[in-house]
């Protein structure tokens, strides 16, 4: 997988305006990026948000918030897509700045980008679209630092194609993300040696527990899940390796408007993240976290 990496080289800062942030990934801490699948509405929400904060506090995680405010490849027409961009930014901007925590969302459209990057502190390039070159260029131009999602259909390697067209606008920062790989039909698998892989491109790694364990297309016209293997498979990543851990959070996954097979229960979350922590600090260091 070629020679030794430059730790240093692979660090990139979250935040560090407005007296929030910086989040450092790739500077040995395990960061958590969490939140509910998509904005249902303010309040919950907020109240997501407020609870997540406080359980990264109480482990000692560093903490960006995630929630989408439209989701477009749902596998059908009639399924809740969120609040829309206008709405949900405004409930983004406001979290952020009552709770004081660092956020992300994905754009799926160039003309998302700078309305979006003018709020969020990181933008998420969705799987579906980890090769569309306008939409990665306008992205890594923004002035934020980019997150890419492995497409399902893409091997690891492959993804050093997607890094080079963010970093050559002069991106303040790039990552990539692991989120399964298509296995079959409506079927998913996590192989745990694309981590490795995707760390030897030179940019900091997350590991999306939470999207690995879906069904696409299993549910009557959703996407089905199996939540419970999530938490094996952020354990596993953990011991493997990785910068960042992704999953998606309800405090009523069963309800949940998008996702509602794959999303952890909020109840869950700081046990599960007090197991993540304790591997964590078993690791050698990945890096040291640099000055903003």
């Amino acid at each position: 997988m070629g020679g030794k990496l430059n730790e240093e080289s692979r660090q990139i800062l979250i935040g560090n305006r407005d007296g929030i942030g910086p989040i450092c990934i790739g500077g040995g801490a395990l960061v958590i990026i969490a939140g509910p699948c998509v904005i249902e509405s303010e309040d919950r929400t907020q109240g997501i948000a407020r609870a997540l904060q406080g359980i990264c506090s109480r482990v000692g995680l560093p903490f960006i918030f995630k929630a989408s405010f439209d989701k477009a490849n749902r596998t059908s027409l009639e399924s809740y897509r969120g609040p829309g961009m206008e709405e949900g930014l405004r409930i983004l901007s406001q979290i952020r700045a009552d709770l004081g925590v660092c956020v992300t969302t994905d754009v799926h459209r160039v003309e998302q980008v700078s309305p979006v990057s003018a709020v969020v502190d990181l933008l998420q390039i969705p799987a579906f679209l980890c090769r569309q070159t306008d939409l990665l260029v306008t992205a890594g131009a923004s002035g934020r630092p980019v997150n890419i999602k492995k497409g399902q259909f893409q091997a690891p390697w492959d993804m050093g194609s997607a890094v080079e067209k963010v970093q050559r606008t002069g991106s303040s920062g790039v990552m990539l993300t692991e989120r399964g790989t298509s296995f079959g039909y409506n079927n998913l698998v996590t192989d745990m040696r694309s981590l490795p892989h995707l760390e030897q491109l030179g940019v900091p790694v997350c590991f999306d527990a939470t999207h690995s364990t879906q069904l696409p297309g299993a549910g009557a016209g959703i996407s089905g899940g199996n939540r419970e293997m999530a938490a094996v498979l952020a354990r596993a990543a953990v011991a493997v390796g990785i910068d960042a851990l992704f999953i998606e959070v309800h405090d009523e996954p069963e309800r949940a408007l998008s996702d509602a097979a794959s999303q952890i229960r909020l109840s869950e979350v700081e046990a599960l993240l007090n197991q993540l922590a304790a591997i964590h600090r078993t690791l050698p260091s990945r890096g040291q976290t640099p000055t903003a």
